[in-house]
């Protein structure tokens, strides 16, 4: 089973839950929903209107908790902890992970010292690990760790939650990638209209070659014809050529010395 479809079950099952209960009983399943190893994406479940219910409730905490979780990072958090409950251990690292996604989004590559600033991490050895353990055998990113260089080369992240305002954001960038998908295929279709251009020509300039080969071979053949036609004339007129044995009955004529 994929990520994609095992985190669609895990997210069917907490909106199932949500929707079936209200007030200060949403916070174990919020509080269990953000520590799922298998669940990356929340807006499902903030949009259950039971959850959308706690704002402006005494269990507001809980629903700025999803949100975190949803939009955050790990230092939106340490920047809120007097208004966010204690995160227990699998929270930390599932908000660790949730980090790295949102600096993936933005950078292909990241360097291990702001990586190690942005988890609270103090040393190499601890970042790999986290990376390979934690992320890429997780499947929500792949990449190459470049020792040398020191960064973490990403070729593939899971996406987050869009955050309030970021819809447009997208759009406009979609809508660019459209405009310049469309200017590239125009340019491709001329570029073919050019190639089968140039190929009429280049098969009118073939025929127009072999046209004159064969004519200069025509030509040739005539001229051959013509000569040998002449030769021909020749050897056949009276006397125009020895008969060969006339010329062996002859006798030769001796040759006297010279005294």
């Amino acid at each position: 089973m994929d990520i994609e479809q095992k985190q669609a079950e895990v997210i069917d099952h907490f909106v199932k839950q949500a929707s079936a209960l209200k007030g200060s009983a949403l916070g174990p399943v919020i509080v269990e929903a953000t520590s799922h190893p298998s669940l990356f994406a929340f807006s499902e479940i903030l949009a259950v209107p039971t959850v959308a219910e706690l704002e402006g409730s005494e269990n507001l905490v809980y629903l700025e908790l999803l949100r975190l979780f949803a939009h955050g990072t790990w230092s939106d958090y340490k920047s809120n902890t007097g208004s966010l409950p204690q995160l227990v251990p699998d929270q930390v690292l599932k908000l660790k992970q949730l980090t790295v996604l949102t600096l993936a989004e933005t950078n292909k590559v990241l360097p291990y010292d702001q990586l190690m600033l942005e988890l609270d991490v103090t040393n190499v050895r601890e970042l790999e690990d986290f990376l390979i353990n934690e992320c890429m055998y997780a499947g929500i990113v792949r990449g190459k760790l470049d020792q040398l260089r020191r960064c973490f080369e990403v070729q593939f992240a899971a996406g987050r939650d869009l955050r309030p305002g970021q819809l447009g954001s997208m759009i406009q960038t979609l809508s660019n990638w459209l405009a310049t998908s469309d200017n590239l295929l125009v340019s491709i279709q001329e570029k073919i209209k050019w190639a089968d251009t140039m190929s009429e020509v280049d098969k009118k300039h073939r025929k127009e070659v072999e046209d004159r080969v064969e004519d200069v071979k025509k030509s040739l053949s005539l001229k051959a014809d013509v000569d040998f036609r002449g030769l021909e004339e020749i050897y056949s007129e009276p006397g125009g050529v020895m008969d060969y044995e006339e010329d062996r009955s002859r006798q030769k004529r001796r040759r006297h010395p010279i005294s």
